[in-house]
């Protein structure tokens, strides 16, 4: 009883907190990028870029506090993250919910470089925070179906242009490159349209991660194969259980794999090395699929 009466603090003590602080750090950073834009000198780009990552890490930081803020709750973390702030990573997350990234921004917060994230264009427009990614350089991504391109040839390729003038950017300072590479949040609705052949995951879309390895591939120390796990299977959506003070455990799989010359390839014009990238992340799929089903078995054992 007392536990459902605390439901609307922790609602708006979770909301005001995440409201507010994104909004004082997103102004910051867009103040920032103004400097940026009207100062066009390498000198002082290089100080606003590292001015504006730090804003992004105290970011991290208050949403990690999120977790913690109106209720007590459990990391259980496997595998490595003893890691540093200036290298180059390469992320692939599965996607299940918008707390996804609060989850890898609580996993990044100390230990690794400051995470980009490649973002539906539309969120572009989205007041502070859409101007504070953009001002972080982050890589704004508009998918074209089939039947557009073939309608419209000059749209082919676009996508891949923008991964690589991102790429490009992160070339010079220290980043860890985050893809969620179903491209969408798993849903039931979604998994049954794509007739998807894993049991929990959406099918991955091999273009963004080969894009972001031929042109980076040589810089990245390591790729972080992460997957994540909420307990429950009910259909309120995972943002609401940690709103309400009801996510009391988030799972984290790691798996730090090497980056071998057979990943770094040209994949819009070589179709071998396209179809060897394709099975090799297929296959990392797979792997997590399984994954996935044991952290379910162990938490149902649990209970």
């Amino acid at each position: 009883m007392l536990t459902s009466l605390l439901i609307p603090f922790r609602v708006v003590a979770h909301l005001l907190w995440g409201v507010i602080t994104t909004a004082i750090i997103g102004v910051s950073i867009i103040g920032v990028g103004v400097f940026k834009i009207l100062l066009p000198f390498p000198v002082t780009q290089r100080l606003c870029s590292a001015a504006a990552n730090g804003l992004f890490r105290i970011w991290a930081y208050c949403m990690s506090m999120m977790f913690q803020l109106t209720q007590r709750m459990e990391w259980h973390i496997k595998g490595d993250l003893d890691l540093h702030e200036n290298g180059w990573y390469m992320v692939m997350a599965n996607h299940r919910s918008w707390v996804d990234v609060l989850v890898l921004m609580h996993l990044t917060r100390r230990h690794m470089p400051t995470p980009r994230f490649f973002l539906k264009s539309q969120l572009m427009w989205i007041p502070v925070i859409g101007w504070g990614c953009w001002v972080l350089d982050m890589p704004f991504m508009k998918r074209y179906s089939k039947e557009l391109i073939k309608k419209k040839p000059h749209l082919k390729g676009k996508d891949i242009a923008t991964t690589t003038r991102s790429c490009a950017k992160f070339r010079h300072i220290p980043t860890t490159v985050v893809n969620f590479c179903e491209g969408t949040r798993f849903t039931p609705e979604k998994h049954k349209k794509k007739n998807s052949p894993f049991k929990n995951l959406l099918p991955p879309k091999a273009g963004g991660t080969a894009f972001s390895m031929q042109i980076m591939g040589e810089q990245f120390e390591a790729i972080l194969d992460v997957t994540i796990v909420y307990p429950g299977n009910d259909s309120r959506p995972v943002v609401w259980h940690l709103l309400t003070g009801r996510l009391k455990n988030v799972y984290v799989d790691i798996k730090t794999l090497p980056v071998t010359a057979d990943l770094i390839g040209d994949y819009a014009n070589d179709p071998e090395f396209k179809e060897h990238f394709q099975n090799w992340l297929n296959l990392r799929w797979h792997e997590k699929d399984q994954t996935i089903s044991a952290i379910r078995k162990t938490i149902t054992e649990n209970r």
